[in-house]
């Protein structure tokens, strides 16, 4: 494993990375894991956390794995969905259908598109690194929702009972879905978690689900 500084935001607290690298095979397929996109969704940083910590006992799957478990530092540690500048992360990507126009004001894109530090850190790494999967992890509705081809959340469907939805069911401009999803075309997976579940439940649930998912990126998705 190597641990390394994906970014870090405005008030300069580091955003740190895990990287395991494929050393059973030679494909060279990569997925993105994050969590804490939103800060008040701590299921989704206790998943990644969770996952983290399965790997660092070990890791045999055979591709390449990037865990960033906290996006977001500000917003966990205030508990709040937006980061310190009161801005949404997923309503700032630059997409195409991006809006300075927030439905609610929980949902702020922020002045313009890409003007948050954690998003900035998140394109350069994406154009950087290249990516065969991104699974971002949140807590809401349960539901898998998908943008671009992605049998992975076939399995995790099979094992958590999550319904596979290609539309989320309102409106997102600016999100990762569909800035790495549609426009870039790296098959993205909003993995919806319930929300408020116990945390050992997360782990018990939701770790398993992401490794089996994983194991069928590193069976179809070749680098």
């Amino acid at each position: 494993m190597e641990m390394f500084k994906f970014g870090e935001t405005r008030q300069g607290i580091p955003i740190h990375g895990y990287y395991f690298k494929n050393t059973h095979s030679t494909n060279q397929a990569h997925a993105l894991i994050l969590g804490g996109v939103h800060g008040d969704e701590p299921e989704g940083v206790i998943a990644a956390r969770g996952l983290l910590e399965r790997f660092r006992e070990s890791f045999d799957l055979g591709l390449n794995v990037t865990i960033v478990p906290d996006f977001n530092p500000e917003g966990i540690l205030n508990k709040n969905r937006c980061n310190s500048n009161g801005v949404d992360l997923n309503r700032n990507l630059p997409t195409k259908d991006w809006s300075s126009v927030a439905a609610k004001p929980r949902y702020n894109p922020g002045p313009s598109a890409l003007s948050e530090a954690e998003n900035q850190a998140l394109v350069k790494w994406l154009n950087e690194n290249p990516v065969n999967v991104i699974i971002s992890l949140h807590s809401w509705n349960p539901m898998l929702n998908t943008n671009g081809d992605l049998p992975e959340a076939e399995i995790i469907s099979k094992m958590t009972g999550y319904k596979i939805e290609p539309d989320i069911g309102y409106p997102t401009p600016g999100s990762l879905g569909t800035y790495a999803g549609l426009e870039k075309k790296i098959p993205t997976l909003t993995y919806e978690i319930q929300r408020d579940i116990a945390f050992d439940q997360v782990i018990q649930i939701h770790v398993p689900a992401l490794i089996e998912g994983l194991k069928v990126s590193a069976l179809l998705r070749k680098g």
